[in-house]
């Protein structure tokens, strides 16, 4: 009988195929680069297939046949892992690690309260927080790395089984002087022409945030003009307070009082879809589907913070 890849290797592989880099790969792997290689030729020699072109210096690139194999390596990787958790689930329900993947301008605000709550109502369970932009924790979700995933919805959840929580609001940030606080609310179309300081790419709030003001075709952005581009909501906030210009947060990061202490006025956007939904989300058929949703109405929104101003 033919010996079958193991595990390993298909995750080698997999990993080898979303980050094109070894070193990374290795490191995502949590093994060697020299291990990660050794892996990749072991694989190619059992199958008897090249699966990467050598002949193109240092980068990684995958034969055809490389592409298929790592398409079908997912799948099976996959399959492997709802064995497991078919065991984890009939053995004993909400207890064990539970790996929980979260975007970054969804878990500052979420992570503190949801944690005590899960310790709380299911002090068996051990929970694993890994922070990462949309398209890492789903790939990672699907690989199975990730037991669930808490995004901004709509997102690329192909594979993934979503469960809606709750809508979050778009709000412009202004600085107090800004002609625009003179309005109750902001129509989108006054937007046009404004700098807007954005988050950069790989955060689905950038991609949020440029497709509702594109919603207005009279908006263009700052192309060859001075442009601000930042990797945290935190900064954001410090950039639209020195004056440089006017960004839109969720009402998620807004009521959690990230604006505290700074001179900043906040106002709804109108005329257009100026909200994300949040939502959870697991492998599709997942055996553990009905404990995720047992854990969904625990993880809610913070209470509005007081110092937010009108």
């Amino acid at each position: 009988m033919t010996p079958l890849p193991s595990a390993q290797q298909l995750r080698y592989l997999i990993t080898l195929a979303e980050m094109r880099h070894f070193g990374r790969a290795a490191q995502a792997c949590a093994v060697t680069q020299s291990t990660l290689s050794a892996g990749i030729l072991a694989l190619e020699r059992q199958l008897d297939i090249q699966l990467l072109d050598r002949n193109v210096g240092k980068r990684v690139v995958f034969t055809p046949i490389g592409d298929e194999v790592a398409a079908r390596a997912r799948f099976a990787l996959e399959a492997l892992q709802a064995v497991q958790d078919v065991a984890d689930a009939s053995r004993a329900p909400m207890t064990g690690l539970l790996r929980l993947g979260v975007i970054p301008t969804i878990g500052p605000f979420v992570l503190p309260g949801l944690v005590a709550r899960l310790r709380r109502h299911f002090p068996q369970i051990r929970l694993s927080v890994n922070e990462d932009l949309t398209g890492n924790v789903l790939d990672k979700l699907a690989l199975g790395r990730l037991d669930l995933v808490l995004l901004a919805m709509p997102c690329p959840c192909e594979g993934a089984e979503m469960l809606p929580l709750w809508r979050d609001e778009f709000m412009l940030v202004l600085p107090a002087n800004h002609p625009l606080t003179a309005l109750d609310s902001i129509p989108v179309e006054r937007i046009a022409g404004e700098r807007m300081v954005l988050l950069e790419d790989g955060h689905c709030l950038r991609d949020q945030t440029l497709a509702l003001c594109r919603q207005d075709r009279g908006w263009t952005s700052t192309e060859g003009e001075e442009e601000f581009v930042v990797t945290s909501l935190y900064t954001l906030v410090e950039m639209v307070a020195d004056g440089l210009g006017i960004a839109l947060l969720p009402q998620l990061a807004v009521e959690s009082g990230i604006l505290r202490d700074h001179p900043l006025v906040v106002r709804p956007v109108t005329g257009c879809q100026a909200w994300r939904t949040i939502g959870l989300g697991w492998r599709a058929r997942s055996p553990r589907a009905g404990d995720f949703r047992l854990l969904a109405p625990h993880v809610r929104p913070p209470a509005p913070d007081a110092s937010v101003e009108g």
